[in-house]
């Protein structure tokens, strides 16, 4: 037996998560069990929770969706070498990370360099894939470009604008206040958009008159709006997510009458469509992180009794970077 957080029934984390005792699961073909190390927050285990995710899985289930840990155990069809390797990847639902034991494909389990250690390696998965595929395949990042980042002190965020800045973009971090504009300031943007100061938009187009090159947008809703107003001739627009609760309904003539380009994300997919895509990006993402281009921007470390409250954080707005449960 070992514990896992289960959700039975869609609502907030704070009120559907439960810690219980488990049957340890067993890998079935293609599949490797790890015993979990660390496990990265992210919004998207907000969204499993309430049953807003682009994944829905039936309850119960454990959510988790960036995971770092030991395999333990292989099924039929599964390189051998990988038993007791150290990987990080996305779990199999129901059996994600927020518990001891997960399952994992063992085509989507990379394994971890030596010199990253357990809680960095949660973190530069799912967050790093999504800014990496974001910027470098749909938005087709160019050193010079102009990088608007919405809730750039977020997790995402966070990651976006070291990718960025590593591709040799200018970056324009927008911020909801002066505590997050210090945060992204030590990341490395080169301008920061204080939301709570005065107009983005204003505040976006004083920075760079020609417009932004590529938005990078987690937030929706208003966020998105804005973006269109200050995006620049031939610019791209690309939609990570919707932290605010809005989806947004474009205006398709206004795409068309300033030749701006909208592309969604929806990472995962690649998974399916494009699984080479994901190991380029990957190896990329340890490539940069070895050379201390990038260094994930983890502002809290907690123990597996406390996954509720730092979901409760997540969902409210309240975090910076990421928080990482370690088991």
């Amino acid at each position: 037996m070992s514990r896992a957080w289960r959700v039975r029934e869609y609502g907030e984390p704070a009120s559907v998560l439960r810690l219980e005792d488990t049957t340890e699961p067993t890998p079935g073909h293609g599949q490797v069990r790890l015993r979990v190390a660390a496990t990265s927050c992210n919004f998207a285990d907000v969204l499993l929770c309430r049953g807003e995710y682009q994944q829905k899985p039936a309850p119960p289930f454990t959510p988790g969706l960036e995971v770092c840990g030991w395999v333990d155990d292989i099924g039929g069809g599964v390189d051998p070498r990988l038993l007791a390797s150290r990987i990080v990847g996305a779990p199999i639902l129901p059996h994600g990370g927020f518990a001891e034991v997960a399952l994992m494909n063992a085509d989507e389990a990379y394994v971890v360099p030596r010199n990253i250690d357990d809680t960095t390696a949660a973190t530069l998965h799912l967050t790093y894939l999504t800014a990496w595929l974001g910027l470098h395949r749909r938005a087709a990042i160019k050193a010079g470009d102009t990088v608007v980042i919405t809730a750039a002190a977020g997790g995402v965020g966070s990651a976006a604008v070291q990718v960025a800045r590593a591709a040799g973009a200018t970056v324009i971090a927008i911020v909801s206040d002066a505590g997050k504009a210090a945060t992204v300031t030590g990341l490395g943007a080169d301008i920061v958009v204080d939301r709570s100061s005065g107009d983005v938009i204003d505040q976006v187009k004083a920075a760079t008159p020609g417009g932004a090159d590529i938005v990078f947008d987690s937030v929706g809703g208003q966020a998105y709006e804005q973006a269109t107003k200050y995006i620049a001739f031939e610019g791209r627009i690309v939609v990570i997510g919707f932290a605010s609760g809005y989806i947004p309904r474009p205006h398709l003539n206004h795409a068309f009458v300033k030749n701006y380009s909208i592309a969604g994300l929806h990472w995962s997919l690649y998974r399916t469509h494009r699984p080479d895509l994901v190991h380029i990006a990957q190896a990329a993402i340890f490539e940069m992180a070895a050379a201390g281009l990038i260094d994930p921007l983890i502002t809290a470390r907690i123990g597996l009794d406390n996954v509720p409250d730092a979901l409760e954080e997540l969902a409210h707005g309240r975090t910076q970077g990421k928080t990482v449960i370690t088991v």
